[in-house]
């Protein structure tokens, strides 16, 4: 084992080219930079540094040397987001935030935030893209995911399958996909999903988010053919429908992409810092379900 330490990240410098309102709740925000180019994935994300609240510097910074010397509290925030698109016509990145007023650290910026500012980010990371010899496309997740399912449905070939279910807050959300035919697209409204009682009992896990995805995806007739499945979003919605998916209808784990972005009740710090713990018991509780029940 190397004990070499680990190959320092460098952020990459981008500028705000402009700002579009997509829906009452999403705005897409254009980036550009010498250090962008094109994307071989269509679930590419960046983690972007933004100061806390109330910090006295601004980009650009070295994250790494403001860890060192300053208080915990006054680092670099990230927020990890997915990449919408790229354009090489112009040279742009496009990400997509949800804001929702004044909560949160992201979606308060890209509403207020006007071209010609700087930040920077890490990445990109990813690496999955629709497999061209898949029968069927299953593409599932929540507002987090969609940038990652329209880049999906952007790459798939004339005449290919795919079969999308999309979770926003009610029918104002939608956002453009492109629909060919061959694809379908069930949207879910979480303003219309029935409460959990008390003890979580309803459609699927007990949090409002992803409750409306896990209902719909069983309820749909499962196509013929080799599935791929694409399902990120809500962590207890990702675990639900793994294990609808890989133990209920058997979908080989090679041909699965299945990750959970985020959780209710976390921010990304305290979600990331869980996160291998989470999968890690998902995937225990799954080995649990498959084992073969000794007969007393």
């Amino acid at each position: 084992m190397s004990d070499s330490p680990r190959p320092r990240r460098v952020p990459k410098t981008v500028t705000v080219a402009r700002t579009e309102s997509i829906t009452r709740d999403l705005v897409r925000v254009h980036f550009s930079g010498a250090e962008l180019e094109p994307l071989a994935y269509t679930d590419h994300y960046v983690k972007i540094l933004f100061p806390p609240a109330g910090a006295d510097y601004r980009w650009p910074f070295d994250p790494e040397e403001l860890r060192e010397t300053l208080p915990r509290e006054q680092w670099p925030v990230t927020r990890t987001y997915t990449i919408r698109s790229y354009d090489p016509a112009r040279g742009e990145l496009a990400i997509d935030f949800v804001v929702h007023g004044d909560s949160g650290l992201a979606g308060p910026w890209a509403a207020t935030v006007q071209p010609g500012e700087s930040i920077g980010f890490l990445g990109p990371g990813g690496g999955w893209r629709p497999n061209p010899d898949a029968d069927v496309h299953l593409l599932v997740g929540d507002e987090s995911a969609l940038p990652a399912i329209a880049a999906a449905l952007e790459q798939l070939p004339d005449g290919a399958r795919a079969l999308v279910f999309a979770e926003v807050a009610d029918a104002s959300a939608h956002v453009p996909l492109r629909v060919m035919p061959g694809v379908e697209v069930q949207w879910v409204h979480r303003d219309e999903v029935p409460a959990a009682d008390s003890k979580g009992n309803g459609a699927g896990h007990g949090s409002a988010y992803g409750r409306g995805l896990v209902s719909a995806v069983r309820a749909a007739d499962w196509p013929d053919g080799v599935v791929e499945a694409f399902v990120h979003g809500n962590a207890d919605m990702i675990r639900d429908l793994r294990r609808y998916l890989f133990l209920e209808r058997q979908v080989p784990r090679e041909r699965a992409s299945i990750s959970g972005y985020w959780r209710s009740g976390q921010n990304e710090d305290a979600w990331q810092a869980g996160k291998r713990d989470f999968n890690a018991q998902m995937e225990r509780d799954e080995a649990d379900r498959a084992a073969p029940q000794s007969v007393r």
